[in-house]
């Protein structure tokens, strides 16, 4: 357990290192030498150099580890084509947006993202995806990852929402403000998600535990002999 907790710690520290610390001293001390466009651009190479190296190191060569190596691929495209630093932080805005109606849309059509994120944590360890999915998608655990959807949802909505706000009322100086604001609420967010994923878990637990047991009392019935 300390273990755990000394690695998560860790982890986050990685994350405010490379995700908003320095993404804000780059634009902080960029911007003079550089101009705000190329400040900006310089400012997310760290947060690409921190996922590839999770990419790599996590082997998540599956649906979860392509939407995160796709968005980031994404992501980068659009910022070099965005032409200026307001447009590209309004590029972000649209995409995000855009990745907000994709679970949208998986919502409707009852295919929740999250659960094939917890697919491949279960075959990362060592559960089959077939059968996971058929687990997943019993009535008694399906709803939660639908729930969990819509915080995916809320999040996206969240994330454009304080962007828009600052940007509107300082302009591109709020830049280095939208960093930290947007990684603090992604914090939130992600302790509300971990949560979530935790109690499903024991959802899970349950449900196989009573399938188990309703099945060995199955066997252990005898038989009824008709004449």
């Amino acid at each position: 357990m300390a273990n755990n907790s000394q690695s998560n710690k860790y982890l986050i520290f990685l994350e405010l290192l490379f995700y908003a610390a320095l993404p804000y001293a780059i634009w902080k001390f960029g911007r003079e030498p550089f101009g705000d466009y190329a400040a900006m651009l310089l400012s997310t190479v760290p947060g690409i150099i921190y996922t590839v190296y999770r990419f790599a190191k996590d082997r998540q060569f599956n649906v979860t580890g392509l939407f995160i190596l796709g968005s980031m691929l994404i992501g980068t495209t659009v910022d070099l084509l965005s032409g200026s630093a307001e447009q590209m932080i309004w590029n972000n805005v649209y995409l995000g947006l855009f990745y907000t109606l994709l679970y949208v849309i998986l919502f409707i059509i009852k295919k929740p993202f999250p659960l094939y994120v917890a697919i491949d944590f279960a075959y990362l360890q060592g559960y089959a995806r077939k059968d996971s999915k058929t687990l997943f998608f019993q009535k008694g655990i399906f709803g939660w990852f639908q729930l969990i959807q819509l915080v995916f949802i809320v999040r996206g909505l969240v994330m454009a929402g304080i962007t828009v706000f600052l940007l509107r009322k300082y302009g591109i100086d709020s830049y280095g403000d939208m960093l930290i604001y947007k990684r603090v609420a992604s914090w939130v967010f992600s302790g509300i998600l971990t949560g979530m994923f935790f109690y499903i878990s024991v959802v899970i637990q349950k449900y196989t535990k009573r399938l188990k047991e309703m099945n060995e009392q199955k066997i252990q019935e005898p038989e009824v002999v008709t004449e």
